[in-house]
């Protein structure tokens, strides 16, 4: 998977550009060209050179320094929110897809209901009732973007649970558990990926946002969106300035979203399959999914009559 994750220039790209992003976030623990919070009133709007690489802010400030320690906050903003996010989509999935008829019914009608709320308005208002802190703000972007997770994979897993294939498995003996782990998450993980991929991405806009809106992150705080609300008041005068901090937040948006769909072909069982059977090379026909030796031993197992189709292919 790794293999043909790197094979494709998005899936490169994210990879480089997040894997970059951690080296520094972990360098930056033990080493910043020079101490990020230091003032120096007698080095205000340097330009950028040796001494000071993208130059200084106006309280004097070394540019470089500030971005190197935000990266920290944005690795941990991301994860911690991908976390969140990830266990409530999990739960909400099971418990809106795999439980009992008035059970779905009334999450759908919960899911639908709470996914109407933005989730940068959602972070506002949870930040304004308990405060700034990476800790809201992580906990609020979570809460927010699992509930999306959950609406968008909760149809998936209840349309793969009424494929032909999975009839079948169960006909032929195959527990919940077995069904669960051999064809219902293998299935949806792809979808799930790229809508993980956009919480993270999510996260770190809205922690660039809110810490922008003085919601986020506290002024004690290294953070890319404290650091541009800084100097977007002098971007008149000395334009060149915001460019770095505006920069790195695009960069490590575009490589999440990239990532998710990156990884979203590497492993969904139409492509990957089609992959193999055309020796990866570009314009091969789609195949059938992984999981299809598992659909035929089901299938010497079913009783005469039934029918078996192809994994992987929308039934």
């Amino acid at each position: 998977m790794i293999r043909r994750l790197l094979a494709r220039p998005t899936g490169c790209f994210a990879v480089v550009v997040l894997g970059l992003l951690v080296v520094l976030a972990v360098v930056s623990l033990f080493w910043t060209p020079q101490d990020p919070f230091r003032a120096d009133p007698f080095r205000q709007w340097a330009a950028p050179g040796p001494a000071h690489w993208f130059g200084t802010d106006a309280a004097g400030r070394d540019i470089a320094s500030y971005l190197l320690a935000g990266t920290r906050t944005t690795v941990l903003v991301a994860l911690g929110s991908g976390v969140v996010a990830s266990v409530v989509g999990i739960v909400l999935t099971a418990v809106g897809s795999l439980t009992t008829r008035w059970v779905r019914e009334g999450t759908a009608v919960l899911l639908d209901i709470l996914v109407a709320f933005p989730t940068l308005l959602t972070a506002m208002l949870l930040t304004a009732v308990f405060g700034g802190s990476l800790g809201v703000v992580v906990v609020s972007v979570g809460l927010s973007f699992g509930v999306s997770i959950a609406r968008v994979t909760r149809g998936e897993i209840r349309r793969i649970a009424r494929s032909d294939y999975v009839v079948a498995a169960r006909a032929s003996g195959v527990g919940p558990l077995g069904v669960l782990t051999r064809h219902l998450v293998p299935n949806a993980a792809p979808l799930f990926t790229v809508q993980l991929s956009l919480a993270m991405a999510t996260a770190v806009l809205a922690e660039a946002g809110l810490s922008y809106l003085g919601y986020g992150a506290g002024s004690d705080t290294a953070s890319w969106g404290n650091l541009l609300a800084d100097l977007q008041t002098y971007i008149g005068v000395h334009p060149w300035s915001a460019t770095w901090p505006g920069a790195a937040i695009a960069l490590v948006v575009a490589a999440l979203s990239l990532l998710g769909d990156a990884v979203r072909d590497a492993t969904d069982p139409r492509l990957t399959t089609g992959d193999r059977a055309s020796g990866d090379r570009p314009g091969g026909g789609y195949a059938a999914g992984p999981h299809t030796t598992d659909a035929l031993a089901d299938a010497d197992d079913r009783p005469s009559g039934s029918t078996t189709t192809t994994p992987g292919v929308t039934a």
